[in-house]
């Protein structure tokens, strides 16, 4: 076994998808020939897309598209290749329109492509260990100008709220409406963004003052999960595989990744948190960070941070949920749902 399967294991119960999908294509006259692919391709990988003819057509050209985009064009049943470098990771979808005797048909085929990156197993130190509210089920965790802030789930008790986490005191708290069960916050350009999970709702707050200045929709049909940001854009997780890109002045998804470690997809990626350039991710159900590259989504890291499961004394404690990297100090703060403890932590390799 491949040590990054192993630490993807680490992450979670792997469901492993092939992508040679045997899938039925749209008519009966032309195939995809995907005899040659193998089960799996990578991003340093090119594919070579051609058609069956069972029914010998006379061809008179083949257009190629990967996801609805034409890539290109040959003449007569030559073979295409594309390059898969710009590609993201999952799944992509090739289509071969052939054009024979005045008509055309469509011959389509669905690939994987998965990193080929293996992730390493980071170690971390315990700096210092703070009081955590054990009631606090936990959702986002973030630091603003040197002080920390908290959102919390479960209908009719959803809040965000700062703390004073060297005692455990609240400062200020927030409390959602009582139909909404709050998720990830994060503060962009003087304000902080609250997402709720399967309301399909967000809120934008006044930093400063907290007051609610804007609800928005989803406009995608995805639930709310974790929230983070970087100088131009909002990122979420929605609990599956991917992390989404969001224009915080018009509240709209306009992109995502697929997060992979090897040749599996890290599916309940849940709180978010940009440090150095890179996502670190809870994963549902998971006592483990995975550390994401924002361009390909592939895991270059993963901490396991089961061990901190011994100092927690909360009979109801739950899943690991929560980072929050402090630049001042250039630590990481992390805790679970219903936690009676925060960590302060280094990570190193």
């Amino acid at each position: 076994m491949k040590k990054h399967n192993f630490l993807g294991v680490i992450l979670l119960g792997i469901t492993l998808i092939g992508c040679g999908d045997k899938n039925k294509t749209e008519n009966s006259l032309f195939t995809i020939d995907d005899s040659a692919f193998p089960a799996h391709f990578t991003s340093e990988q090119a594919v070579s897309i051609g058609v069956f003819n069972p029914k010998s057509k006379e061809i008179d050209s083949i257009a190629y598209f990967v996801n609805d985009k034409k890539v290109g064009s040959t003449k007569g049943a030559q073979k295409f290749k594309f390059e898969l470098k710009d590609q993201k990771l999952g799944y992509q979808y090739l289509k071969a329109t052939v054009y024979f005797g005045g008509d055309s048909s469509d011959a389509t085929k669905r690939i994987e492509v998965v990193s080929n990156i293996e992730p390493k197993l980071l170690n971390y130190k315990i700096v210092n260990t703070f009081v955590h509210d054990s009631l606090a089920f936990t959702e986002g965790l973030e630091f603003h100008d040197g002080r920390l802030f908290e959102s919390t789930g479960q209908k009719e008790d959803s809040y965000f709220r700062e703390v004073d986490y060297k005692t455990g005191k609240v400062i200020k708290q927030v409390d959602l409406p009582k139909e909404y069960f709050g998720e990830g916050i994060t503060f962009f350009n003087g304000k902080l963004y609250q997402l709720s999970w399967q309301e399909k709702t967000g809120f934008i707050y006044d930093a400063k003052t907290f007051k609610l200045e804007k609800t928005f929709k989803y406009d995608k049909d995805i639930e709310g999960w974790g929230m983070t940001h970087d100088d131009k854009y909002i990122y979420h997780s929605d609990g599956t595989e991917k992390i989404w890109k969001m224009d915080p002045t018009n509240q709209k998804l306009i992109d995502y990744i697929n997060v992979y470690s090897g040749s599996s997809k890290i599916k309940a990626l849940n709180e978010l948190e940009l440090i150095d350039g890179k996502f670190y991710a809870n994963v549902w159900q998971k006592d483990a960070i995975a550390i994401v590259d924002p361009k390909s989504g592939a895991v270059e890291g993963i901490i396991n941070l089961s061990g901190l499961r011994k100092f927690v004394k909360s009979k109801n404690a739950e899943v690991l949920n929560g980072i929050a990297y402090n630049p001042a100090t250039k630590t990481i703060f992390v805790t679970g749902k219903y936690w009676d403890k925060i960590f302060e932590i280094t990570v190193s390799e």
